[in-house]
């Protein structure tokens, strides 16, 4: 009996990595890290259990995120870590499925033909991208198909996209490099240059998430920060407030405010006029900082909100889109080669 393997989409994000299979939905979840053996580049860990090595490991073996504002930095990396979780779905080397692929709208072909050919690496037997504010879009409900504006910004680890859609496509678009990754660095050099405090990037995270915000909210609040003192080199403690943090945030918060900005300013008049009534949805792990929305409706004078799902629904709006992979290829096609066969199996 002939089968076909299931299809797959992935949001290979710079931060984590979400798989979605047709009839099950996501199915994996994990961060887009990779501990290697330096010498050797043996894979030790993906994902979580990687995560959990970073800034812990020997001298021989380093945990690294090998996708930097949404595309590759480190090709080798990248394909053994889509192998990694495309085989946690399909366990038989004989499988090769289709695959929708999640992708930045500001890269260039060069750097859309590297995801592409990681993905045929891994084991896909052929690939299509989809733009991930749109596939944001679909995975939101939102009426992306009708003849009225959308608008969504999604803010990832590495990249911030800005988009209006109409009719199924791309009015206007504005991509920054710049997402939450860019916030963790923030906080962390506002601790070394205000407190002399060097600490690693999972403090700095963890710190944003407890105590960062984009507008006034609960300022008072303080927590103690644990590093090592610049000038003595010995471990101590610092407490820091929510005023001072959201305070460190601002510029970065500032560049995404700045593209929702400049989207509002190309967008045509009768479109202009839909976003007026609909607000700008806001989508991705980076816009769950605590006082975004109230942030952006003040700054551009249009209601905000944050779908429902924000870390999910680029993953489901990639899932939805495999029932129209042809289509989604076709756009493909214009820079990468066809697929390679088609993904059978025998059972």
């Amino acid at each position: 009996m002939l089968r076909r393997t299931l299809d797959i989409a992935v949001d290979l994000g710079t931060a984590n990595t979400l798989v979605y299979v047709t009839g099950q939905g996501i199915v994996v979840s994990e961060p887009s890290v990779v501990a290697i053996d330096q010498a050797t580049r043996d894979v030790y860990a993906v994902g979580l259990e990687a995560k959990q090595m970073i800034g812990r490991t020997p001298a021989t073996i380093s945990a690294v995120r090998p996708l930097r504002h949404g595309v590759i930095a480190d090709f080798e990396v990248t394909e053994q870590m889509l192998r990694y979780f495309l085989g946690r779905v399909h366990r038989s080397r004989f499988a090769h499925p289709r695959l929708v692929l999640c992708a930045p709208s500001g890269i260039t072909d060069v750097e859309r033909r590297a995801l592409v050919e990681a993905s045929s690496a891994a084991g896909a037997s052929a690939v299509a991208l989809i733009e991930e504010p749109v596939a944001a879009a679909i995975g939101s409900d939102l009426p992306v198909g009708e003849p009225s504006a959308t608008m969504i910004v999604d803010i990832g680890g590495g990249t911030s996209e800005v988009a209006v859609i109409s009719m199924g496509g791309v009015v206007c678009l504005e991509s920054v490099r710049v997402g939450g990754y860019d916030l963790d660095e923030a906080a962390a050099l506002h601790l070394r240059t205000r407190h002399r405090l060097a600490t690693g990037t999972e403090t700095a995270e963890k710190l944003k998430i407890e105590l960062g915000s984009a507008w006034p909210v609960y300022d008072e609040r303080v927590v103690e920060v644990r590093g090592r003192d610049m000038a003595s080199g010995l471990p101590v403690a610092v407490a820091i407030s929510a005023r001072e943090i959201r305070e460190a945030l601002a510029p970065t918060l500032n560049q995404i405010v700045l593209a929702i900005k400049r989207t509002l300013e190309a967008t045509p008049p009768e479109l202009a006029g839909d976003i007026t009534s609909s607000g700008i949805n806001l989508a991705g792990g980076g816009s769950l900082l605590e006082g975004l929305p109230e942030l952006v409706t003040a700054e551009t004078g249009v209601d905000a909100v944050r779908v429902a799902e924000p870390l999910t629904c680029v993953a489901e709006g990639a899932g939805r889109s495999l029932e129209d992979f042809d289509t989604v290829l076709k756009a493909t096609r214009s820079w990468t080669s066809a697929p390679r066969r088609a993904a059978t199996t025998h059972t």
